[in-house]
C-alpha cells in the first residue's frame, strides 16, 4: 500500500523561507517521478514541480522557477520542496503525488496534468502574509 505524508507546512511572512517534505511509504521515490501540486482556496489543484527517478530531470511551474527546488532523500525515501522568496499568491495546501510507472519520465503537459499521477497526500497548508 503506497502511503505519501507531508510535512512542514506553516506561516511565513512574505520573502520568507519554508521547506514541505513527503515522506513515502510502500514505494521507493527513486523508482518514480515524483511531483508537488497546489490548491489555493477556489482554484484548482495546479503543477508546481516534479523530479525523475533518476534524479537526473526536473521541471517546475513558470510561477515558481528560481524560487522553489524540488530535491529527494533516498536514504530517507522521503522528496522535499524549498520555497525561497515566498509570496502571498503561493499560499495554498501543497499535496505530494507519485506516478505508477516506474523508471518514466514525462514530457511538460503530462508532468503538468493531475491525471498523470495516481497517489497524493493529504496535503500540508502553507500560508504566506503579505
Amino acid at each position: 500500500q503506497v502511503q505519501l505524508v507531508e510535512s512542514g507546512g506553516g506561516l511565513v511572512q512574505a520573502g520568507g523561507s519554508l521547506r514541505v517534505s513527503c515522506a513515502a511509504s510502500g514505494r521507493t521515490v527513486s523508482s518514480y517521478t515524483m511531483g508537488w501540486f497546489r490548491q489555493a482556496p477556489g482554484k484548482e489543484r495546479e503543477f508546481v514541480a516534479a523530479l525523475s527517478w533518476s534524479g537526473g530531470s526536473t521541471s517546475y511551474a513558470d510561477s515558481v522557477k528560481g524560487r522553489f527546488t524540488i530535491s529527494r532523500d533516498n536514504a530517507k525515501n522521503t522528496v522535499s520542496l524549498q520555497m525561497n522568496s515566498l509570496k502571498p499568491e503561493d499560499t495554498a495546501v501543497y499535496y505530494c503525488a507519485s506516478v505508477s510507472n516506474k523508471w518514466k519520465w514525462y514530457g511538460r503537459t503530462d508532468l503538468e496534468s493531475p491525471g498523470t499521477y495516481d497517489y497524493w497526500g493529504q496535503g500540508t497548508q502553507v500560508t504566506v502574509s503579505s
